[in-house]
């Protein structure tokens, strides 16, 4: 599997796996029905950088990393991940992960947050919690979700300034 930058030659691929992510609406603030050139938009929205994880021709994973806020806050970093349906449990949100710290570390940001992780999204939870992430905060009911209700939203984070790589 190779990480590399995404461009538009991807869309197609990225949309494929943004789309039923998007549609069940359990893990995305995101309309669930976003049209796709919005989303496409959403997910290229600069400053973020847009990058694939590909195997044997066949794009399984996205992500997507920037600074988290502007100015004082743009020496900490965010990301999304969304993997393919039929890559799921292949290891290819763990390599996006790994690499999207590199990839922070290596342009100088100090720390990565995550916003706003849907609690009930149990897989994602634990997969930030083994990466070195942790909650350090609770957002109780702030998710509105298609089939539970509202369940809590966590914001997660990670120090990247303890240096080494993290690819697997």
């Amino acid at each position: 599997m190779t990480i590399r930058a995404a461009g538009p030659q991807d869309h197609d691929a990225i949309w494929a796996i943004l789309e039923p992510v998007y549609r069940a609406g359990e893990t995305y603030c995101i309309p669930r029905d976003i049209p796709r050139q919005a989303a496409l938009q959403d997910w290229f929205a600069a400053p973020f950088r847009v990058f694939v994880a590909e195997a044997r021709g066949a794009v399984l994973g996205t992500s997507h990393i920037g600074p988290n806020r502007p100015g004082g806050g743009a020496h900490v970093a965010n990301a999304s991940f969304a993997t393919a349906p039929a890559a799921r449990g292949q290891g290819v949100a763990a390599r996006l992960v790994a690499h999207a710290k590199d990839w922070a570390r290596g342009e100088g940001f100090r720390a990565m947050q995550f916003n706003f992780v849907v609690a009930s999204n149990s897989d994602a939870v634990h997969l930030w919690q083994k990466a070195g992430f942790t909650v350090v905060g609770r957002l109780p009911g702030a998710f509105d979700h298609p089939r539970l209700g509202h369940v809590d939203a966590l914001v997660m984070y990670h120090d990247l300034t303890q240096g080494g790589s993290d690819e697997p």
